[in-house]
Formats: structure tokens, C-alpha cells, sequence
């Protein structure tokens, strides 16, 4: 990280009614002395000025809301000076030209801001990447467990592991250097309990069914059933518009159309696949093949039957736990024959007439809600975390007193090595570049 002061743009570029300019580093209040007659020396901390912004030149830009924070108690831990400007794309233009001639200030790098709160401590990595899902969430479930993970939720569990971890290797080190002195029976004791303790909470926290990973990408439902089960009609009538073509000829959907749904917070994607049956050309055949490989890595799977015909056989193959059972067409249905399906565990509704719709969705939302309540509060939300945590439970699982005592060490080291990745607590500089770069330039 170089020493070079900061600046950005914060919000989307465009016509706004407020834009915020922001600076970071140790030449930020340069800025304020070079384009407004804002005194530098006496600005004080948190404290909103209203001023002219003006160029090189002394032409006048904007009137703006003019903001310092101090260092360290800022989110770069740097100084930070905010321009609040107007939104328009001339004045934006122009006070980032103004801010680009100053010295030694150059424009911030995607994520650079974000990446300076770390280097500074202001944010371990699981804090920052919680951030960067906040920006990104568009449902309600995703936004608290985002501001979740933001305010610390992952960091304090891992670095609660982290530090028995390091107690243990503490007490190793010390026998290793003093190879005379015996570990009290007490103190190996002591040692395998919390190791076996530590695997077990690892293990359990890993087995919470990718939740969160789902939560960030989507909860996939994929509909399966015979040819003109209804299949693209159910998709039309919860996406509320037609997005896939209804037709009375076998085989018109042929590969798998994905529809993005929010359903009780949740981020959701439907996917429409090819009718199950025995298809007469090849193309048929692969799109039904997808159709099966697409339930069996779904979270949830609606079995759509025609509720005067059988229940297809294909339905056998799919997980138990993943199926919601729908008999679509019930407008054909007597009272009596609705009453027998219902008794049967079947969800009833007509795609067609737009019944039952609502019932199904409720379903979908309580068997995701299942998901959460079986997990873990602090949800894994990216496969980085999950691949150094199944790193960290294999050093774990090799740890024992039978082999020389500097390899077991080794194990322990490893292991804090492992979860050290997660929240960047050792040298990570290969997976930063990447982590924040998928932030925006202004954050």
C-alpha cells in the first residue's frame, strides 16, 4: 500500500440530487485548502461546512457540504475529507479533474478504501467482505446477514478458535524449547479436549448445508414433471408475467429457463426444465438429462403432476427432504377428489386460473426458513472460508501426542494458519487483490 492520498467517487455516477466525493490519506485536508476557503488548520472533526468548491483557477464548481474525520477514527483509519456535492455529471466531472491535479493524490483503486480499513485494523477480511455483500444485497435476508457478518459474527467465532489454537501451540512451543520438563498429565489432557472440541464446532459449522453461500447466490427450486404438467404456466404465474412459452405440444421447453424471485426476503431462482418422459430426439433427451441433474443439486424441488393422471416415477429419484408434491389443474377437481389430495400431503393449485399460487410460495419460504434454523447464526458465506476451515479440521484430525512433538505443532500451527486465511490475521497479500476487487471504485 502506497502512501498516496486517495479520492473517489462514493455513490453511482449520473444525474443525482447528491453525490459525495471521498479523500483518504495523509494529505486530505490539502484538498479542502486548495478548493474551498475553508481554513485547514482549524477545520474540526465531524463537523458539516458549507463552502465553494472551486478549481486551480478559482472558477466556481459547486456549492457543497464539506466533511472531515480524523485519523485513526475514520473507515480507513486515515484521514477522510467528503465532498457532498450535486449529483450531475459536469460537477462530478469537474471535481474529480480539480482533486486529480493535486500532488501526489491519484484515484482510488476498485476496493481501496475498503483495503486501507484493513491494512489499518479498522476491519478484519470476513468484515469487509460482509460490506461488500451489503452493498450487493437485494433482499431482506441478505442485507441482515450481511450487516451481521459486517458487524463481526464471523470474526469473533473464528478468532475464538483461533486463540485456544494459539494457547495450545504456546504450551507445545515451550516443551519443544525445554525438551526436559514433561507436559503435566493435566495440561495434555486439557490440550486433546479442546482440540477435539474445536474440530467438532468446525465440523458442525460447516454442516449447515451451504446456507450461506445460498443466501448470497440464490436458493435454487427447479419444477420437474411430465410434459404439459404445467410446468411453464407455474413459472409464468409466479413470476407474474409470461417469461416462458405455453404450449400444448410435448417437448416445447427444452432447456432450463432461470426466473430471479424474492420470496420472504430470501434471494430465490426458479428454474423451468424439459418434461420427464421417454423423448423421441436427441435434443429432447438432453434437456430432459439436465432437467434431472438440475433437481438433484436444487435446494428445493416442486414435483408438478398432473392431478388427474399418475404420479410420474422419475419423482422416486429426487432427495426426499428437497420435494414440495403439487397436483396442478385442480379447477378439474371435485370437492371430494380436492379433499383426498390434500389428505395425501399434495399442495393443490391451477397454474392456468392462478390458484394456489400463494400456498406454494409460502411453502417455498418456510422450507428455506428450515434451512436457516438448522444452521448455524453465523452462516458461511463464501467457499474460501469453507475450503480453509476443511484445511483447518484435516490438521486437527492429525493432531495427537503418539508422533514427536514438533510435528504436532506443526498440526496446530497449520490449523491457525488455516483459519488466519479467513479473517487475513497472517500474510494473505495473494487473496486481497482479489477480495477487494470486486468492490466498487468508491468504497
Amino acid at each position: 500500500m502506497d502512501n498516496q492520498t486517495i479520492y473517489a467517487l462514493s455513490t453511482v455516477y449520473g444525474k443525482s440530487g447528491v453525490a459525495v466525493v471521498r479523500i483518504s490519506g495523509s494529505r486530505a485536508l490539502d484538498a479542502v485548502a486548495a478548493m474551498t476557503n475553508i481554513s485547514a488548520g482549524s477545520i474540526k472533526p465531524r463537523y458539516a461546512y458549507f463552502a465553494d468548491i472551486k478549481n486551480k483557477a478559482g472558477q466556481l464548481l459547486d456549492k457543497a457540504v464539506v466533511l472531515y474525520f480524523k485519523a485513526p477514527a475514520s473507515f480507513t483509519g486515515e484521514d477522510i475529507v467528503e465532498f457532498q456535492i450535486h449529483g450531475s455529471r459536469a460537477v462530478i466531472s469537474s471535481v474529480l479533474e480539480s482533486l486529480s491535479g493535486l500532488p501526489e493524490f491519484r484515484l482510488a483503486e476498485p476496493g481501496e478504501f475498503s483495503k486501507r480499513a484493513f491494512f489499518n485494523h479498522k476491519m478484519d477480511l470476513t468484515e469487509a467482505e460482509g460490506l461488500a455483500d451489503l452493498i450487493d444485497s437485494e433482499t431482506a435476508a441478505q442485507q441482515k446477514y450481511a450487516l451481521r457478518q459486517m458487524e463481526g459474527g464471523l470474526k469473533d467465532l473464528y478468532e475464538n478458535w483461533r486463540r485456544e489454537l494459539l494457547d495450545i501451540l504456546a504450551h507445545l512451543e515451550a516443551y519443544i524449547d525445554f525438551p526436559d520438563e514433561e507436559l503435566p498429565a493435566d495440561i495434555i489432557d486439557n490440550i486433546q479436549n479442546t482440540v477435539f472440541k474445536i474440530k467438532e464446532d468446525i465440523e458442525k459449522h460447516l454442516n449447515n448445508n451451504t446456507a450461506g453461500e445460498r443466501l448470497r447466490d440464490g436458493f435454487r427450486v427447479v419444477i420437474i414433471g411430465e410434459p404439459n404438467a404445467g410446468k411453464s404456466s407455474l413459472l409464468n404465474a409466479v413470476a407474474k408475467r409470461e417469461a416462458v412459452i405455453v404450449s400444448d405440444i410435448a417437448g416445447t421447453t427444452r432447456d432450463a429457463i432461470d426466473i430471479h424471485l424474492d420470496i420472504d426476503g430470501y434471494p430465490v431462482i426458479f428454474t423451468d426444465t424439459a418434461g420427464l418422459r421417454e423423448a423421441a430426439g436427441i435434443i429432447e433427451q438432453k434437456g430432459i438429462a439436465m432437467a434431472l441433474d438440475k433437481a438433484r443439486d436444487a435446494d428445493i424441488v416442486v414435483c408438478l403432476f398432473d392431478c388427474l393422471k399418475n404420479i410420474p416415477q422419475e419423482f422416486d429419484l429426487i432427495t426426499e427432504n428437497k420435494k414440495i408434491y403439487v397436483a396442478n389443474k385442480s379447477d378439474k377437481l371435485t370437492d371430494e377428489q380436492k379433499i383426498s389430495l390434500q389428505n395425501a400431503g399434495f399442495l393443490l393449485i391451477s397454474a392456468k386460473y392462478n390458484q394456489g399460487i400463494d400456498r406454494l410460495l409460502k411453502a417455498i419460504g418456510a422450507k428455506i426458513k428450515d434451512k436457516f434454523a438448522a444452521g448455524s447464526a453465523a452462516l458461511i458465506t463464501r467457499q474460501r472460508y469453507r475450503e480453509a476451515l476443511r484445511n483447518a479440521v484435516n490438521y486437527l484430525q492429525e493432531f495427537n501426542f503418539t508422533k514427536e512433538i514438533e510435528l504436532s505443532a506443526e498440526d496446530i500451527r497449520m490449523a491457525c494458519r488455516e483459519i488466519g486465511k479467513i479473517t487475513g490475521r497472517i500474510e494473505v497479500d495473494e487473496v486481497l487483490d482479489k477480495i477487494f476487487g470486486s468492490f466498487c471504485i468508491g468504497k
